[in-house]
């Protein structure tokens, strides 16, 4: 046995051969995983058990050198054994964290806890076979004492062999959104025992892994090589007074051409008449969500956007047949309540710069010929290259008027707000003939008003000023729409 009677062998059995080596190794594999913040805290962990490994082998050699000769052996074996985990675990960062993310491979993580486990189970039976210790018995006592430990934990080995089952056959990865047992959400962790499920409202359910392997799951919103989006379907009734083709045509344009944030433009939105009852069509507004988090608040924009498109083409959604209305609207009334709804129109119409020179009762003409048609926000209420059918009178809200590229890039021109004297659109369409040369979205809630080519035709005719009114407004527009086209080539 050798002696540990000087400093310097003391040095020489703390500080063993191919130190420097693996402290240039070490700090090498630190700076590049510092760089990953996610992976900051598990690297100073082990960056501290490392030093208190080297400094456990400088006491065991200070132990050795006082004579202590059994006890400084035992403690330079262990301390070394720990080191080699530190670097086990260090090296385990570095290949899946730094390497293999270079390389563009992501295994899960899991394969990296199994192949750390390997090295580690590795590193201890070499160190005991180099301290002389007969391997062959101790695998046959470890065999003994494995199976025992099978029988007596079948549950736990069985969510742990799930959980690597589930990553290594791809068939869920973290963030995904699963449909399980009634319970839907995003995937935020698949560990050994369970995986983590959050759902939307702010709950995290714990599954164990037993249980995703035993049953049947759904993945919501994956398809091979293509984006993640989730098909929704929105409800509606209509009457059967309404034709299917129309409430079709009108349902589709209104939220394909919305933009809405969370419907995907691929594919399409589309609208399917899906069964008739005894008393109305049933129809389903189907869409696709690109973000799978807000379902809800989606699902409602559609709808805002459905009911204003279905408003203004004078499509009512259907009433429930199990409500009996009792009470029955006198003929005076209604008439009352139209008179009243003309002299607000007629108001309106007063303050604008184009009806500025009708009288009272040419307003009220223009008034009981004007159209209701609210819009949702987002909505195209004219789009560029249309043909032209009605003149625009904004009466709340505020539109934007855009210039659209072939390339499909906009420009905007001006901004139309509800109360001044301006506060209409599309005349030069309904005017010249012409396609429309603009396009006007809705920003926000709006309410408008539609007066068609033949009530402007007939107010022209009584009162052929308001041409030239109508000429002067259109000169003004028309030198900012081409200005801005100008700029837009």
């Amino acid at each position: 046995m050798p002696h540990y009677d000087t400093w310097q062998n003391w040095l020489h059995y703390a500080l063993h051969d191919g130190l420097a080596w693996l402290l240039l190794l070490t700090g090498l594999m630190a700076v590049a995983l510092l760089r990953i913040p996610a992976q900051r805290r598990t690297l100073i962990n082990t960056l501290a058990f490392l030093l208190f490994t080297l400094l456990g082998q400088l006491f065991a050699a200070a132990l050795l050198v006082g004579g202590h000769t059994q006890p400084g052996l035992i403690l330079r074996e262990m301390f070394i054994v720990a080191e080699g985990l530190a670097l086990i675990r260090l090296s385990g960062l570095f290949v899946f964290h730094v390497l293999l993310p270079l390389a563009r491979l992501h295994p899960p993580s899991i394969l990296e806890d199994m192949l750390v486990i390997a090295a580690y189970l590795f590193w201890g039976m070499y160190r005991l076979h180099t301290a002389g210790v007969e391997l062959t018995s101790l695998v046959a006592t470890s065999a003994v004492i494995t199976a025992v430990l099978a029988f007596s934990m079948q549950d736990t080995l069985g969510n742990i062999l799930g959980g690597i089952a589930l990553q290594l056959d791809n068939s869920l990865n973290k963030g995904d959104w699963i449909e399980i047992d009634g319970v839907s959400g995003r995937i935020v962790d698949i560990g050994w025992r369970s995986t983590a499920i959050e759902t939307r409202n702010w709950e995290t359910v714990i599954i164990p892994n037993s249980m995703l392997m035993k049953n049947r799951f759904t993945v919501l919103g994956r398809r091979e090589n293509q984006p993640i989006q989730w098909r929704r379907w929105v409800w509606f009734h209509v009457d059967y007074d309404q034709a299917p083709a129309r409430i079709i045509q009108t349902a589709e344009t209104a939220i394909r051409q919305a933009r809405i944030g969370g419907v995907a433009s691929h594919p399409a939105p589309n609208c399917v008449l899906m069964s008739v009852d005894e008393s109305t069509a049933r129809y389903a507004l189907r869409y696709w969500l690109t973000d799978l988090a807000t379902d809800d608040p989606v699902d409602s924009a559609v709808r805002v956007h459905l009911y204003a498109a279905l408003k203004r083409a004078g499509v009512l959604l259907a009433w429930s047949r199990q409500t009996v209305h009792l009470v029955k609207e006198g003929e005076k009334q209604q008439a009352r309540r139209h008179a009243r709804h003309v002299e607000q129109r007629q108001q309106m119409l007063a303050q604008l710069q184009l009806f500025s020179q009708l009288d009272e009762e040419e307003l009220s003409l223009a008034a009981q010929r004007l159209i209701y048609s609210p819009f949702a926000d987002g909505d195209v209420i004219t789009r560029q290259g249309a043909h032209a059918h009605w003149l625009y009178i904004l009466a709340d809200g505020e539109v934007e008027v855009v210039l659209e590229a072939e390339d499909g890039s906009r420009r905007s021109l001006a901004q139309i707000h509800s109360g001044r004297d301006d506060s209409f659109f599309g005349e030069m369409g309904l005017l010249t003939g012409e396609a429309r040369r603009a396009t006007v979205i809705a920003k926000g809630e709006v309410e408008c008003y539609r007066l068609d080519k033949s009530a402007i035709e007939d107010i022209m005719q009584a009162r052929p000023a308001l041409a030239e009114s109508l000429s002067s407004i259109m000169a003004q527009r028309n030198v900012a729409l081409e200005h801005a086209r100008q700029h837009l080539d």
